[in-house]
C-alpha cells in the first residue's frame, strides 16, 4: 500500500489519523478479493486531500503494483468527463439546444416518438431507449453500430420512463459529433481535456502506455484474451474504442482536476473555464420522471444512498463505471472522491464492489471535523 495523506488534509478540515481510516478499507477489500488493485483520491476545491493505491494490476505472481499515477479504464465514467462536460459546454456557447428533437442533428435517429426525443431526455436517461444491446455480436464497425442505434425502437414515450442507456449516450455523441464537426475524442481533448490539464485522460492509449494501464477482465467468450490496454466495454471495442458511453482511460489526478472544476461552478486553479451557471445546471435534478434521481448526465443521490454511503448530501452528483470506477461530489461539504478500481477482474461477476464504495465514502466523510 502507498499511502497519501497530505500535510494540507488538516488545513483543508480532515482529521488526518481518521482519514486513514479510508487506507484500511481499500487494503481490506484487495485483501478479500473485491479487486487487485485501486487508487482512492479525496479532494476539496483548493487542492487534493489524500491519496492512496493498493494492490496490484493482477492476482498474477509478479504482478506490477498499482500506483498512484496508473491508467484505469472508467467505462461508464467517460459519459461524465467527455460526452456530458461537451454538452454543457456547447449548450452554453449557443450550438445546442437541449430540448430541441435530437433529430434535428442526427437525421438517420427516426422511428414512431422519435421526433419527441430531446437531448435533455438522452442525458436524463428518459429517452426511451433501451438501456444496453450488444451490438457488437451483430456489427463490427463503429458506423454499422451507430446505424443499428439509429434503427433501435423506443421501449417508451420520452419522458415516463427512467432506464440508464448506453444506448442513448451513443446518440448523444452523434448529435455532439454533428454539432462539433468532428469525432468524439477530438471534441473531448480540445474542448474538455486540455482545457482542465488531464494530459494523461484519453481514449486509445497507445502500446508505450500498457504498463502503467490496470487490466480489466479476462474475456474468454469473446476475444479470448486479457483486456489490457483497450476499452473493456464490447461495442466501444468494436467502435475502435472511441464511444460517448465508454473508452476513456485515465489516473486519479486527472479525475480530481475534473471534479474540482464541478465543484467549484467552473473554476479552476482561480480561472474560470465554464460557466457557473451552466454547472449548477447540469447537477440539479431534471423534473421529467417523478422519483428520477437523474440531473443532466449526471446522478444524484438520496439520503443515505446505497453507493455513497450515510452521509452524502442530496446535492451530491457522481458517476460509476463498471469496471469498478466512481467519481462523487458533494458540494455541501465541498468534498469529491475518488475510487478507480479493477474490480472486472478476473471476471465481472464479482461484485464486491458494491461494499466497497459506501465503506470507502463513509470512512473518507468520518474523517471531516464537522
Amino acid at each position: 500500500m502507498v499511502m497519501g495523506v497530505l500535510d494540507s488534509a488538516e488545513r483543508l478540515g480532515f482529521d488526518p489519523d481518521r482519514l486513514a481510516i479510508a487506507e484500511d478499507v481499500l487494503t481490506t477489500h484487495v485483501q478479500d478479493g473485491t479487486m487487485p488493485g485501486a487508487v482512492g483520491l479525496v479532494l476539496r476545491r483548493d487542492g487534493t486531500v489524500a491519496q492512496w493505491a493498493a494492490g496490484c494490476h493482477t492476482y498474477a505472481m509478479g504482478a506490477p503494483a498499482v500506483r498512484a499515477d496508473h491508467l484505469f479504464d472508467l467505462a461508464s465514467v467517460t459519459k461524465v468527463v467527455a460526452t456530458v462536460t461537451l454538452c454543457m459546454v456547447f449548450e452554453a456557447a449557443g450550438r445546442l439546444d437541449l430540448e430541441a428533437p435530437v433529430v434535428e442533428h442526427v437525421p438517420a435517429f427516426v422511428g414512431p416518438g422519435k421526433a419527441g426525443v430531446t437531448a435533455q431526455h438522452l442525458l436524463a436517461h428518459c429517452s426511451g431507449l433501451p438501456a444496453h444491446v450488444h451490438l457488437y455480436k451483430e456489427y463490427g464497425s463503429r458506423e454499422a453500430i451507430l446505424e443499428a442505434v439509429c434503427r433501435l425502437d423506443l421501449e417508451s414515450e420520452p419522458g415516463t420512463h427512467t432506464v440508464y442507456s448506453d444506448m442513448g449516450f451513443l446518440v448523444l455523441g452523434m448529435l455532439l459529433e454533428s454539432v462539433g464537426g468532428d469525432r468524439l475524442d477530438r471534441l473531448a481533448g480540445h474542448w474538455v481535456l486540455d482545457r482542465l490539464g488531464m494530459a494523461n485522460t484519453m481514449f486509445c492509449p497507445g502500446a508505450s502506455l500498457k504498463d502503467r494501464i490496470v487490466p480489466t477482465e479476462h474475456d474468454h467468450v469473446w476475444r479470448g484474451r486479457l483486456v489490457h490496454g483497450e476499452v473493456h466495454d464490447e461495442n466501444a471495442a468494436c467502435m475502435g474504442g472511441v464511444a460517448s458511453h465508454a473508452g476513456l482511460f485515465a489516473p486519479a489526478a486527472d479525475l480530481g482536476r475534473f471534479l474540482q472544476v464541478w465543484l467549484g461552478e467552473g473554476t479552476l486553479d482561480g480561472h474560470p473555464i465554464f460557466p457557473a451557471k451552466s454547472v449548477r445546471k447540469f447537477i440539479e435534478r431534471v423534473p421529467l420522471v417523478p422519483g428520477s434521481t437523474w440531473a443532466l448526465g449526471w446522478d444524484t443521490v438520496l439520503s443515505g444512498g446505497s453507493t455513497t454511503g450515510r452521509y452524502f448530501s442530496e446535492r451530491s452528483f457522481g458517476s460509476l463505471g463498471f469496471t469498478g470506477t466512481s467519481v462523487w461530489a458533494d458540494p455541501e461539504r465541498d468534498l469529491g472522491v475518488v475510487l478507480l478500481t479493477n474490480r472486472v477482474h478476473p471476471t465481472r461477476d464479482n461484485w464486491g464492489i458494491r461494499k466497497l464504495r459506501p465503506a470507502f465514502h463513509d470512512a473518507i466523510s468520518e474523517a471531516l471535523g464537522e
